[in-house]
């Protein structure tokens, strides 16, 4: 990922010929634009062998074990932990500094934005994003580091996904030890968190988990900030938007263009929720939804589709849709983010619980 820019290879040429074709059955304003254009906004380029060089601007850090008292106080403790001996499979802890006393805090696993595409767990926005939270809330994090794509198509990233919450269920047992920093953990308040194509791994996953005894774990709820969606039939805010400078509609189409399996197209199920697919008989059996999303973003009326198709099978759904506002504003927009905290505690602290513990969250 962090690899020094490479020129534009020869197969670009074969690429956008294969993007114009895609275009006669994706009857979208984009094909005005070229695969070029969208691999320049995106800051990637192919190489030789058909992977992606990634010339990312947005700098990844290290986590942060323990407190230096020669550096300032980090807002919350992480630590990078291998989850498979087989491969390099990783997840990212966070914790308080100071956890409460006496009180088991709700465990929730991330899964971070990047368009299934680019950035880490370790990329510095998403990294201050579950600090804020493992502090804020207080909670206990798991930040989950999934396969790219094009090298790892769809579905690998609900794979990888779906893998750290059995790592998670292992730790709860506690096959072979426990990471101490699941003493703070309540293993039954778990919740799944995700933002932009995060939160759309987020869904599919909180569908696969359901055919799994994860005991003793308990997914009370699932968070959908911002999700990536799409489908052929474009939306009312995807023509609106068409040009936004965060994500137009012609880099959406290459995005999934490279992510969905090489078959589909974007009424795929993995794409586009709506089209039915092997996982639609299992949305009735999913749990609560926190689903946000922001008018001046062009994905903002997918989020509203999927708010009525779970309302449609009877799923609790807490659902905001702000004025204005871009895709990732919790990112650059410290109001924003903060309005985005609040509404996530809120709901993470009055799901499932009883009306004693809702009176003592909400003091």
């Amino acid at each position: 990922m962090d690899q020094d820019p490479k020129s534009w290879p020869a197969m670009a040429g074969y690429c956008l010929l294969l993007f114009l074709c895609l275009c006669q059955s994706w009857p979208t304003v984009n094909c005005q634009h070229t695969w070029q254009e969208a691999f320049k906004a995106l800051g990637i380029s192919y190489n030789p062998d058909g992977t992606l060089n990634r010339q990312i601007q947005i700098p990844m850090v290290n986590a942060t074990p323990s407190v230096d008292p020669t550096m300032p106080t980090p807002v919350a403790l992480s630590s990078d932990v291998r989850i498979s001996a087989l491969s390099k499979a990783f997840v990212r802890l966070y914790r308080p500094v100071n956890p409460p006393a006496n009180t088991k805090l709700p465990l929730i696993i991330y899964l971070h934005g990047g368009d299934f595409v680019l950035y880490s767990a370790s990329t510095v926005i998403f990294h201050d994003f579950c600090n804020n939270i493992a502090a804020q809330f207080p909670a206990v994090i798991v930040s989950v580091e999934y396969r790219l794509a094009p090298e790892n198509r769809l579905p690998a990233a609900y794979d990888d996904a779906l893998n750290a919450i059995f790592w998670v269920q292992s730790q709860a047992i506690g096959y072979f030890g426990r990471h101490p920093w699941f003493q703070y953990a309540d293993f039954s308040r778990v919740f799944l968190l995700g933002s932009s194509a995060g939160a759309n791994i987020v869904y599919h996953t909180a569908l696969r988990v359901l055919d799994f005894n994860l005991q003793p774990l308990r997914i009370r709820g699932v968070l959908l900030n911002q999700a990536f969606f799409g489908g052929i039939q474009s939306t009312p805010s995807e023509l609106r938007l068409v040009d936004d400078p965060y994500v137009p509609l012609y880099v959406c189409d290459v995005l999934w263009q490279l992510a969905l399996p090489t078959y589909a197209n974007k009424d795929h199920e993995f794409c586009n929720p709506l089209t039915g697919g092997s996982y639609l008989g299992r949305v009735p059996r999913l749990p609560k939804f926190f689903v946000k999303g922001d008018e001046g973003d062009p994905l903002v009326d997918r989020s509203k589709q999927l708010v009525q198709l779970l309302q449609s099978y009877r799923v609790p759904v807490v659902s905001q849709f702000n004025q204005g506002g871009y895709h990732g504003i919790e990112l650059s927009n410290t109001t924003a983010a903060q309005q985005l905290y609040t509404a996530m505690k809120n709901f993470v602290y009055s799901t499932g619980l009883t009306e004693d513990e809702n009176s003592q969250a909400s003091m």
